[in-house]
């Protein structure tokens, strides 16, 4: 009897139905289509290549940017009952050729390749021998050169057409805006395959902005009110503040790791490791961290430092929350964010056109940052999607802000950045405002300018809101060499002469609130049955106990504990309390061969439980 992807869904993977266009997707490859999926991160696009690959004649090919995306996804499989390998610069030469022996054998399904290994001439002739099921193009969004993680390796891959005109490829990214996706598409020569779009929106992630007020105790203060005993990951721009973030997580009694490319590459796998094994664990990181990471139990991504764009933050939130239980984005950002973010563009080696479009992502990150309206729906609308209503889950729906006509105060700012020559950054212009009398402004003489101590309607925190909205609104911009300096825009002319009148938020940037705060004991156990409904009294003592045993098993495997079953799996189990294979068998994300390697344990662990409870 042949097999339907639906019965591979079931069997292999233990789900029921697929998600959004996933069906639509694997048919169209099945057939021998060609396409690119838009998909966000968490939502399925590895079944979409990988369930055609269980299909068609001949081994699945995916090619993938990073060493831990590989590893990770072939664990996964080989605990499914998935024959998958992967091919990369941590085997041996010895293990390199019997994965090799074992792909000419037919005795694979999927292989994992990086785009220098698959691009040997070597490497393709082979594989036009085998004539591969598909070839998948995972993080495709690295072909574009305008994007935020370009890979130029991966601009080799549009031979793939000439090379393999009968074999389908699927292209997938979670981050690409209109001018990615056309890049992806013709780099990739993709044009005549169909465009997948299921939608940018993870409604289970909560996003906050919040002024900057001593970043480190800010996320202390969130882990200890949102998240305790959780895993997340934290992010900074510079390598020496993760050190000191990490340490200062550490001595608040947290399990934090720093993860940076100044570390020894031995360090950075055995932290990799620690967070993807144990449940817990924070990584400090910059931004060399989490890309190809699939751990689906992240509960929050904070930045401390505000991303370079849209793209890069979509991206780096998305690893928050891949199971589909609640999670929360924060996001701290101040002044001292925009001049270092425009220092360091400065200060790089790309050329005008690239630093440009690197302007615009900033400006972009900044509107963003001082939004009056749901976040989500212009986070949303930046990749092409839209959401009819607000979102109810940001900051701004959960505590809408204010807004007042700031014209006059605005005037005040700009006439004072202008009256001194616009060579001053915002401490100082808010300085004169405010009628400081320091030592440089009375030796600089500033203190007969007209603009003098006219702003005392505002405090220091009021001032530095106004200055924000204005960069944010492209009203100001800060200088070109990236000293801080503030300067006038076009723009600022129409607000000076009052012919643009000026809304501005009233209320500054709250710390994270909204939603209760968990007890410091609370744990991923707390969490994940408090969001499954109808559950008695007794299920988080019991996912607890799951947990643990999950956790002893995955260490005898020797894989990260979700590669077993994740944690809404086990909320399932908590909840349901299957007595038999068959009824285990039907919870979401136990398959056939998760249920013959690890469903008598589980069985017998809620056998206990429930002769406990009858006693």
């Amino acid at each position: 009897m042949n097999r339907t992807p639906l019965d591979i869904l079931r069997t292999v993977y233990g789900y029921e139905s697929f998600q959004g266009r996933q069906g639509e997707v694997i048919d169209h490859l099945i057939s021998g289509g060609d396409a690119l999926l838009l998909a966000p991160t968490g939502g399925g696009k590895s079944l979409c290549y990988q369930i055609p690959a269980l299909l068609r004649a001949g081994p699945g090919i995916v090619i993938s940017p990073l060493i831990a995306l590989m590893q990770d996804q072939v664990a996964t499989l080989i605990q499914l009952g998935v024959k998958a390998a992967y091919l990369n610069s941590t085997l041996s030469s010895g293990e390199q050729r019997k994965i090799m022996t074992r792909l000419c054998g037919g005795e694979l399904d999927l292989l994992y390749l990086a785009p220098e290994r698959l691009m040997r001439e070597d490497t393709l002739e082979l594989l036009t021998g085998l004539k591969p099921a598909i070839i998948a193009i995972d993080e495709a969004h690295c072909v574009s050169q305008w994007g935020h993680d370009f890979r130029p390796e991966y601009l080799q891959l549009g031979i793939l057409a000439e090379r393999f005109p009968a074999v389908p490829r699927l292209a997938c990214t979670a981050t690409a805006d209109a001018r990615t996706r056309a890049e992806i598409v013709a780099n990739l020569r993709l044009t005549a395959g169909r465009v997948f779009t299921t939608g940018f929106d993870r409604p289970n992630i909560r996003y906050l902005v919040t002024d900057k007020k001593g970043g480190t105790d800010q996320v202390l203060r969130f882990i200890r009110d949102h998240h305790p005993g959780q895993a997340g990951i934290v992010y900074c721009l510079s390598r020496k503040r993760v050190e000191k973030v990490a340490e200062k997580l550490r001595a608040a009694g947290h399990v934090a790791l720093p993860y940076h490319a100044g570390l020894d590459k031995e360090i950075r796998t055995d932290h990799q490791q620690r967070f993807l094994n144990e449940d817990a664990v924070v990584m400090v990181a910059t931004i060399a961290f989490g890309m190809g990471i699939d751990k689906p139990d992240v509960r929050f991504v904070a930045h401390l430092d505000i991303p370079s764009g849209l793209e890069a933050y979509y991206q780096e939130t998305g690893r928050a929350g891949r199971d589909g239980l609640p999670a929360t984005a924060l996001l701290t950002y101040g002044l001292q964010d925009v001049v270092l973010r425009r220092r360091m563009l400065e200060a790089s080696t790309a050329d005008d056109l690239h630093k440009r479009a690197e302007r615009r992502r900033l400006e972009t990150m900044l509107a963003y940052c001082e939004l009056v309206t749901c976040r989500r729906q212009t986070l949303l609308a930046h990749f092409g999607d839209t959401m009819p209503a607000p979102c109810g889950n940001c900051d701004v729906c959960l505590d809408p802000p204010t807004t007042h006509d700031a014209t006059v105060p605005a005037q005040k700012l700009l006439s004072c950045v202008a009256r001194t020559g616009q060579r001053f950054g915002a401490v100082y212009i808010i300085d004169i405002l405010l009628g400081s009398e320091q030592e440089r402004i009375l030796r600089l003489g500033h203190n007969r300018l007209s603009t003098y101590g006219i702003g005392t309607e505002l405090d220091r925190n009021g001032w530095r809101a106004v200055v924000r909205q204005l960069l944010a609104r492209g009203i100001l911009t800060t200088d070109a060499e990236g000293i801080g300096s503030l300067k006038l825009t076009a723009a600022a002319g129409g607000v000076l002469s009052g012919e643009t009148p000026l809304e501005l938020r009233k209320n500054p940037l709250r710390a994270p609130g909204g939603g209760r705060k968990r007890n410091r004991k609370s744990t991923a156990a707390a969490l994940a049955v408090e969001d499954c409904a109808q559950v008695e009294p007794g299920a988080a003592a019991r996912f607890e106990r799951l947990r643990d045993l999950r956790r002893r098993l995955a260490a005898e495997a020797g894989v990260p504990p979700y590669v077993v079953f994740h944690d809404r799996t086990l909320t399932a189990m908590a909840a349901l309390q299957p007595r038999t294979k068959g009824a285990l068998l039907e919870i979401s994300g136990v398959g056939e061969a998760k249920l013959e390697r690890w469903g008598a344990a589980f069985l017998d662990a809620l056998a206990d439980d429930h002769r406990q409870d009858q006693v």
